[in-house]
């Protein structure tokens, strides 16, 4: 096999052409831009599954910067402990709106896709992220709450302060309830779960916080090398001067609960700057200065108590070092200092008898238990005053408007093993536990135990349930770990040493557990991540977690309210019921988080840390072999592979995606009729996912990959983005429609509206004439416009103007001007016509109209054109014409002294009508065989005319007689306007939404719409839609073929029936011909004809013009030419052999008559009329509307028709008048609106259908007479 051709390398040619270059392919620019994949980006596509090849590949991947992998829909984390730039805005838009399979592994992709599914799916979502200490849970989940504010839109300014306040948190939380330790430079000591409450728009409106378990031990007292709460040293560092001024503050190497660790500062924590965001961050949540001061007086207060020393006097007693630090406690705490020495060295001790109240006696204490006493008022004022910040924060983040779903982000501290393990690291441990035991009920217990409710095919597949570890802790009964410390603290609940004794003993119970070994005054649990040792000593009193009356009592003589806010309630002395232990708590916490994370859609991030020493570049194979054993990714990868990734319930599945089915959809609405199983099965068949890709349990169904739900989810934005360019491009098609339609119309009237006034001008001649006058060939074609200006003096052009200068006229309109010839008579000769200029003019300014005659003179060797005769148009009291096709006119100036001028002019018919019509017809038109006209003032002259046909074209003048030859009859009118040049018509426009059709052309049947149905689960709406055809999953035919199996076969008859007549050939629909009945020559778009030449008929027009077909060219006849030819009858199929009669006849014959008002039949499947018109037996009996009466346009050798009724003159047209209508773009030009002579004859409208011609015949009739004549026959 050759070598396939790589991007940007050579490729070899065969031979190399004299001149030629040899070929490069072509380069893929994607190359440069793809990073090399480096491992598996999702482990599922393991060639080997065991923990070792886990570690390899997550090894190759984090060396390579890439710290993100997937296991199905499991996000595997691994902490770089360095900068990579993964998280910029750039990055964030990367995977807005992409599936998980598109892009990368990344936190961003996670939080895509809660985001994502909250509001594809209306369901709740939550983001799990476990792990080490310092694997970087806290960083992925500041990550997700950045890509949520980021995508989830919303300009209202409410929305954006929840978003704003949302990310603020981070800062002000990372500073009240994170510190360095060991491990993690910004460990999480508390945990906490975010919950953001979004609208049904995606968009934020409120959230809340819940708090879990903050490690107070660490405000008093922390290991080597460690810090406290990071708030601390943010204070007094950076505090202002006057903070420093009020509480007195100094640096934290002045407080022993800041500097006892002797770690005051980080390499990569800036205190400075993190003090500023932390105001900043109390600023956008609501914080008033006030609050803000209080928040800092009791971190001031716990400071300074923690510097509050004790000496031990000769009685073992306590006694204050410094009454002065003391003092400054009391003022900060606005109580009697005096009050607040004896309350830290003494304690108040009251004896009961029976139920009744003793004696009370002070107690002093020794130093140890002064130091106690102590920190335990510091941890309890720090612990308040956290709970009161995040109840702040809460009150801050509430809820603006109704909300419809929660995405929640649960960051909470992760699995700890350290040398000394107490009471703090067994809560922690304890929640790891139940997190872990999520993990499993939803991904390994649940999911196989789902498998078989839902009788799906499946290989189990083994893993560790940890349900035995968190049953060894919490459980009642039998008492576990936490009902054991109880039961200590409650019988022994004066001496710690002897409650701690008393639960050592009660755990012996537990030793039938195997995850449980007590070893002396430490135990061990065998948790899912390891083995871990606690220490006994003090675990019972952190358990009681509860502070003595007389601190209580002195918080309430406070005189700071803020500090009395913080210890809301105070313990009941004469209730008999046990207070809640901090183990009752946190149990409680985490049964409602578990059961809150229940309730949501969970998605995983998996935190893992390479190292101890937080090194960016230092991998730790047997740490992170050990993390991913406990944390079960190889079971999680084998169930993966083996199981579905995503599955839902039938009602769901069809909500979601019944738009991709023809039938279960039609137009956006539900139509599937069945039930939603068989909906759902119809949806994944019709989408074209393979069979082993699903299947269908009992109430849900299941699908193997993910990458088959991206593609559903991909189709269903496909469909919507379809439906929305559909819209869009029928809006467009429309507007474009619109618009071309406009530009046509407003191109054609600019074209035409001049012509359409002239042509207006020209029919108002033709009525002045009123048939009395023949007619010349070429006034009468039709295109000839009466234009008026033929000597171009409007335009101005050069001869025009020089016209204009003789006449004198200036800037008047002229409207009418053309050369002529005129008699002109000389002395002692007879008059003989001369070449003349004649302008009619129309003056504006002073009304005054008059007609001008000038004439061509040489003089000095030049052409001179001079003004030879001015006639008003008020002096013209007659026109005079003769009745044959000459050109002559007479004026009857009134007997002026020049007579009247005589002229010939081609244009005379327009020039008696701007006459005519410049005079308001007071100038009357004489027509007749002779023309009188006054040759001089008192003389009288007559012109007679003679039709002589051996003139040779227009006329000819001598000696007062003019010789014509003869001329079209005078009933001759225009030709209407000529069909344009057929050629290729340009469409509108083009798609497929705007298809071909017409009032001829019967349109598409589109598939009737469904009926809506209500959404499976939902009720049906109020208002009913209207009965429509639905889809049902069964047919009728089925149902039809069962039922007509169920029935016995019927008994063969005796006698074979006859068969049945063969078929006629099927007819060819008819194309109406027609006949000419007389000779016809054509001009340009006409149809030349011959008599007895017949045609097709294609079009009928209602002017009187027809186009038709002949030899494949089509052009345009008057219609009075033209006969119907009547159709052949089709020839009567032969008739079938005759048998004879049977014996027995079952029944008798009966004559049977067709009814020729009976409804048709269908004798043959799919026959109709031939010809696309209605039955021929549902039709009227109709005169024949094609014969016409005679030609209206006929030559003149053919005027036979006498000529009709001379009209009386009728009045002009109003001058300039417009049309109302223009026609439309390529159709002929529209008739003006004139009267005319009566047409030929009335022409159908073009949309309805023809009626049936003559010699029809009706099949279903002729084959029932002929059924009939057998009958007889027989």
């Amino acid at each position: 096999m050759a070598p396939s051709k790589k991007a940007g390398k050579k490729v070899t040619p065969a031979a190399k052409k004299s001149g030629g270059q040899a070929k490069v392919a072509k380069a893929d620019w994607k190359e440069g831009f793809k990073k090399k994949q480096v491992g598996v980006a999702d482990m599922t596509l393991l060639t080997t599954i065991s923990n070792e090849s886990i570690n390899d590949n997550l090894q190759k991947r984090w060396t390579n910067a890439e710290i993100y992998t997937y296991i199905g829909a499991v996000l595997i984390s691994v902490n770089p402990f360095r900068d990579l730039g993964i998280y910029t805005d750039e990055t964030l838009k990367k995977y807005q709106g992409k599936n998980r399979l598109e892009v990368p592994p990344h936190v961003f992709g996670i939080a895509e896709s809660a985001y994502y599914n909250m509001n594809a799916y209306h369901e709740n979502q939550c983001v799990i992220i476990s792990g080490e200490s310092g694997a970087g849970k806290t960083e992925a989940a500041k990550r997700i709450m950045q890509y949520i504010a980021a995508v989830s839109g919303g300009q209202d300014s409410s929305i954006q302060e929840i978003k704003d306040m949302v990310l603020a948190t981070n800062p002000l939380l990372e500073s009240f309830g994170c510190a360095k330790t060991l491990r993690n430079n910004n460990s999480s000591r508390h945990g906490k779960y975010l919950e953001i409450m979004f609208n049904d728009r995606g968009e934020p409106v409120g959230a809340q916080i819940t708090n879990y378990l903050l490690e107070k031990g660490r405000v008093v007292g922390q290991v080597e090398n460690e810090r406290n709460f990071h708030i601390f040293y943010q204070f007094t560092k950076a505090a202002s001067d006057e903070q420093r001024e009020a509480f007195g503050l100094q640096g934290p190497e002045a407080y022993a609960y800041t500097s006892m660790s002797n770690c005051l500062s980080v390499s990569d924590i800036d205190d400075t700057k993190d003090f500023r965001e932390t105001i900043q961050a109390m600023n956008v949540i609501g914080l008033s200065p006030e609050e803000q001061n209080e928040i800092f007086k009791m971190l001031a207060v716990i400071l300074w108590l923690g510097n509050v020393q004790f000496d031990e006097m000769d009685d073992g007693n306590s006694s204050i070092s410094d009454t002065g630090v003391t003092d400054f406690v009391a003022y900060l705490m606005e109580v009697d200092a005096a009050q607040v020495q004896k309350v830290l060295t003494s304690r108040m001790i009251e004896t009961t008898r029976g139920g009744r109240r003793g004696s009370i006696y002070d107690v002093p204490l020794n130093p140890a238990q002064a130091t106690s006493g102590r920190d335990a008022l510091s941890k309890a004022i720090y612990n308040n005053l956290f709970e009161w910040i995040v109840s702040r924060v809460n009150v801050s983040m509430k809820t603006r408007s109704a909300h419809s779903q929660i995405i929640g982000i649960l960051d909470i501290f992760g699995f700890e093993i350290f040398e000394d393990n107490s009471f703090e690291q067994l809560c922690i441990n304890y929640v790891n536990e139940k997190l872990q035991q999520i993990f499993i009920e939803l991904t390994l217990k649940t999911e196989q135990e789902e498998y078989v409710r839902e009788q799906i095919k499946w290989t189990p597949i083994k893993y560790f349930n940890n349900k035995i570890v968190c049953d060894l802790i919490e459980e009642r009964r039998p008492p576990g770990i936490f009902a054991a410390l109880n039961d200590a603290c409650a019988t022994a609940h004066a001496d710690p040493a002897a409650a701690d004794n008393s639960f050592m003993q009660r755990t012996s119970s537990l030793a039938s557990n195997p995850h449980f070994e007590a070893r002396g005054a430490q135990f061990l649990v065998r948790h899912y991540a390891g083995d871990v040792m606690y220490n006994v000593a003090g675990m019972t009193d952190k358990n009681k977690d509860s502070l003595i009356k007389d601190l209580l009592d002195l918080v309430a003589s406070s005189g700071d309210s803020f500090l009395q806010t913080l210890f809301p309630d105070r313990v009941d002395p004469n209730s008999k019921k046990r207070p809640p232990t901090a183990g009752d708590r946190i149990k409680q916490s985490a049964g409602a988080l578990v059961d809150n994370l229940m309730k949501a859609q969970p998605s995983y991030i998996r935190t893992i840390k390479p190292n101890q020493n937080r090194s960016g570049s230092e991998y730790d194979s047997k740490a992170i072999l050990h993390q991913i054993k406990y944390l079960g990714l190889q079971e999680n990868i084998r169930v993966r592979r083996a199981g579905f990734a995503y599955r839902n319930t039938f009602e769901k599945m069809v909500e979601r995606f019944y738009l991709l089915s023809p039938n279960t959809s039609y137009a956006g609405e539900y139509t599937w009729s069945g039930d939603s199983k068989s909906g759902c099965e119809q949806i994944l068949k019709d989408t074209g996912i393979a069979k082993e890709e699903w299947q269908m349990g009992t109430t849900k169904a299941f699908i193997k990959n993910p990458e088959t739900l991206f593609a559903l989810e991909t189709m269903r934005d496909r469909y919507w983005h379809n439906m929305a360019g559909r819209i869009q491009r029928a809006f467009r098609n429309y507007l474009r429609y619109k618009h071309e339609c406009a530009r046509r119309i407003q191109r054609f009237w600019k074209n035409n509206k001049e012509g359409i006034s002239y042509a207006q001008i020209r029919d108002y001649g033709h009525q002045l004439l009123a048939g009395r006058k023949e007619r010349r060939r070429f006034s009468l074609i039709s295109y000839r416009r009466f234009m008026g200006d033929y000597l171009d003096i409007n335009d101005k052009s050069a001869f025009g103007e020089e016209l204009a200068t003789a006449c004198g006229i200036g800037r008047e309109p002229v409207i009418f001007s053309s050369r002529i010839q005129m008699l002109v008579s000389k002395f002692g000769r007879s008059s003989k016509p001369g070449p003349r200029f004649l302008v009619l003019s129309l003056m504006v300014l002073q009304t005054a109209k008059a007609l001008h005659i000038l004439v061509m003179t040489d003089r000095d060797g030049g052409a001179q054109i001079a003004l030879e005769r001015k006639i008003q148009l008020v002096a013209i009291k007659s026109l005079a014409m003769s009745s044959l096709r000459d050109d002559w006119l007479v004026i009857n100036a009134n007997a002026s002294e020049e007579g009247d001028p005589v002229i010939s002019c081609v244009f005379k018919t327009e020039l008696v009508t701007h006459l005519v019509k410049a005079t308001n017809s007071n100038a009357n038109l004489l027509i007749g065989p002779t023309v009188d006209y006054s040759k001089k003032k008192d003389k009288r002259a007559q012109i007679k005319f003679i039709k002589d046909e051996t003139v040779p074209r227009n006329d000819i003048y001598k000696s007062h007689v003019v010789h014509v030859p003869s001329g079209e009859p005078p009933s001759s009118v225009s030709r209407p306007p000529a069909r344009r040049k057929p050629g290729v018509v340009r469409p509108i426009t083009q798609g497929k939404l705007l298809r071909a059709g017409g009032p001829d052309k019967p349109q598409a049947r589109s598939r009737p719409k469904p009926a809506a149905q209500p959404l499976p689960g939902r009720t049906t709406t109020a208002v009913s839609k209207p009965a429509a055809i639905t889809h049902t999953p069964a047919t009728s035919t089925a149902a039809s073929t069962s039922a007509s199996k169920s029935k016995p076969a019927p008994a063969p008859p005796r006698h074979a029936p006859a068969p049945p007549p063969p078929p006629p050939p099927p007819r060819q629909p008819e194309v109406p011909l027609y006949r000419a009945k007389f000779a016809f020559e054509g001009q340009e778009g006409e149809m030349s004809l011959k008599k007895d030449e017949v045609v097709e008929l294609v079009e009928k027009d209602d002017n009187g013009w027809w186009l038709v077909k002949k030899d494949g060219a089509e052009g345009w006849a008057p219609n009075n030419y033209l006969e119907l030819v009547p159709p052949q009858a089709a020839p009567a199929p032969p008739p079938p052999p005759r048998k004879a009669p049977p014996h027995k006849a079952g029944h008798n014959l009966s004559a049977s008559i067709a009814d020729a008002s009976a409804k048709p039949i269908s004798v043959f499947p799919g026959m109709a009329a031939a010809n696309g018109s209605a039955a021929p037996w549902k039709t009227k009996a109709a005169s024949n509307t094609d014969s016409s009466p005679g030609s209206s346009r006929p030559s003149s050798s053919l005027a036979s028709k006498p000529p009709p009724p001379v009209a009386s003159k009728p009045k002009p047209p109003a001058v300039g008048a417009k049309p109302v209508a223009a026609p439309k773009v390529g159709a002929k030009p529209a008739v003006p609106s004139a009267p005319r002579p009566a047409p030929a004859a009335p022409a159908h409208a073009r949309a309805s259908r023809p009626a049936a011609a003559p010699g029809q015949v009706d099949l279903a009739a002729a084959l029932a007479k002929r059924a009939q004549r057998m009958a007889e026959q027989e």
